[in-house]
């Protein structure tokens, strides 16, 4: 499949971005005014679950990496259909 090979960048994780309050008394934050967002990729890497800050120049290209990773996951799906039913059709082949 052609489409797989536009999978350069491709990021498996999930896309969260946070609001902080910061350890400064008198900041605007500790009135509501929360820092942020600031941006990260939460993964899993050996086994337990990390969170990858992202820096803001990176943010855009982060988050195509994470839609690749969504659109390569479709394609498996469709490729595990497509196999599915060449299996079937083995099969059924067999059988006559």
């Amino acid at each position: 499949m052609k489409q797989l090979t536009g999978l350069s960048g491709m990021l498996h994780g999930s896309w969260v971005e946070r609001y902080s309050v910061c350890s400064i008394k008198n900041c605007r934050c500790h009135k509501g005014e929360r820092h942020g967002p600031r941006h990260y990729l939460v993964i899993n890497e050996k086994g337990k679950q990390r969170q990858k800050y992202i820096p803001v120049s990176m943010v855009e290209s982060a988050k195509e990496g994470v839609r690749t990773h969504k659109r390569m996951k479709e394609l498996v799906d469709e490729i595990t259909l497509i196999n599915l039913q060449l299996m079937k059709e083995k099969e059924y082949g067999k059988n006559e």
